[in-house]
Formats: structure tokens, sequence, C-alpha cells
């Protein structure tokens, strides 16, 4: 079996799109036929919610994981989605950076805790928390590629900026394999003069890790996670649901090239 691979999702800035983007390209991936295993470790859960999992139903998360009272198995669930399994988020994830603090390798807790995973699935997603605290430095020290979803905002350059140079940080201290998969700008609406002035910044940048296809915008995008369902179930004919389909191909391309 080839290598699994493990993608991050991050962006330290909230609001980006980054959980429903992890969240409809992880079904897509699956749709393909490929096994995914979804690992929500934001401590606001949305993902859970967002693929129709019942928080109070929820009997272990990523939390159980990181303090090693639960094993991945113990605590995968199987989704509405054939092929995707979720590893949930909990409130307890608010306080597990504390907990983690005084930890030996607490950098590395996500990655032991997920061993043996790689045997079962052929991508595993992990969302991260919007902010560059020890959860997030946990998933991009256990991925092997990160993707970076960003609104046609000036402080998305800044924000892209800062993401960068932590990912050089953790190449450099704890992770030499991680690489940038990708830039997916997210709510793109091309009528805008801002947006497409924006968009030409970023290509000066990241024009070969730019995803060709943008996530428009779209309230049926907005709609899906309110009724438990990926945007490619909720509207399967729909632009979002087209325009995730081609990102995932894509990423699909990237990793298995």
């Amino acid at each position: 079996m080839n290598k699994t691979k493990i993608i991050c999702f991050a962006n330290q800035k909230g609001g980006v799109g980054k959980t429903t983007s992890a969240l409809n390209i992880a079904a897509c991936i699956a749709r393909s036929g490929r096994r995914v295993l979804f690992i929500d470790s934001d401590p606001q859960g949305n993902a859970t919610s967002g693929i129709g999992i019942k928080k109070r139903s929820i009997t272990g998360s990523v939390y159980d994981l990181l303090i090693g009272r639960m094993k991945w198995e113990e605590a995968a669930l199987k989704t509405g989605v054939r092929n995707l399994s979720i590893i949930p988020s909990s409130m307890n994830l608010v306080g597990a950076e504390l907990e983690l603090v005084d930890e030996n390798d607490r950098e590395f807790k996500l990655k032991k805790a997920l061993s043996g995973a790689e045997d079962k699935f052929d991508y595993i997603i992990i969302d991260c928390p919007p902010s560059l605290g020890l959860l997030t430095i946990n998933s991009l020290t256990t991925a092997k590629y990160v993707v970076i979803p960003v609104l046609c905002e000036y402080y998305s350059l800044e924000g892209l900026s800062q993401l960068t140079s932590t990912i050089k940080l953790i190449k450099k201290l704890y992770n030499p394999e991680i690489e940038l998969l990708g830039v997916l700008i997210n709510m793109f609406d091309g009528r805008l003069n801002l947006t497409v002035a924006v968009l030409e910044e970023i290509k000066k940048y990241f024009s070969d890790k730019l995803f060709r296809t943008p996530i428009p915008r779209s309230v049926k995008i907005s709609e899906a996670p309110s009724h438990g369902m990926a945007i490619t179930d909720y509207d399967k004919n729909g632009k979002g649901a087209a325009a995730y389909s081609a990102v995932a191909l894509e990423l699909i391309q990237r990793c298995e090239k």
C-alpha cells in the first residue's frame, strides 16, 4: 500500500473557511474510494457537528488521544459519507494545551497516538484550531503536507507569511518531512477589485502552490454544516460541490504523483 498521506489544514486567522474546506475535501477524497480519517483538532468542534456527529453521543475525542486515555481505534467514528471516519473534537481540548505543557515530547503526542492508523487509511486529514498553539504544533509535527485556506483580503497575506515561517520552524525543530502542499482561495468573488488585486499578490509568491480552482462564495456551502452534510451531499450539482471536487482531485494528484 502507498504511504498514508497526512495533511493538515491550518491558518491562525479564523473565519477563512478552514474547517469547511478540510471537511468537504476529505469527503470528496473519500468519495473517490480512498479511505479517509478526519481528525478534528479544533476545540470548537465545528467539523464534528458539520458532518452530522451528535456531540452528546461522543465517548472519545482527540483530547483522549492526546492525554493517552484512549487509542485512535476506540475514538474513531464512522460518518454518513462512505470511507470517511472521524475522531471528533470535544470541549476538553480547550484545556489540553495547559495539561500538556509540562509533558515530555508534548509536540509529538498526536503523532504517537495515531501510530498504526496508516495501516488502515489512505489519507488522514487534520483540522487545526485557528491559532499557533500546542494543538496546531502537534498537527504540524504529525503531517507531511499543509494546506492553507485564505481569503482574498490583505490580512490574509500577513497570515500566509506568518504561517509559512512557522512551517519552516516546525521543519527545522520537529518534522523535517513537512511541506506546503497548497494555498486554497476561499469565498472567491471575482467581481470585486480587491479580490482580484489580492489574488494577483498571492500569485507572486505562491503561484506554484495555488490550487487552480478557487472556492466561490456560496450560501449552500454555508448551509451544509447546519444539516450535518458535506456540500457534495447537500447540493451535489451546485458550484460549491464542483469546486471542492476539483480541488480534491488536484490535491490527490499532487500527493500521489
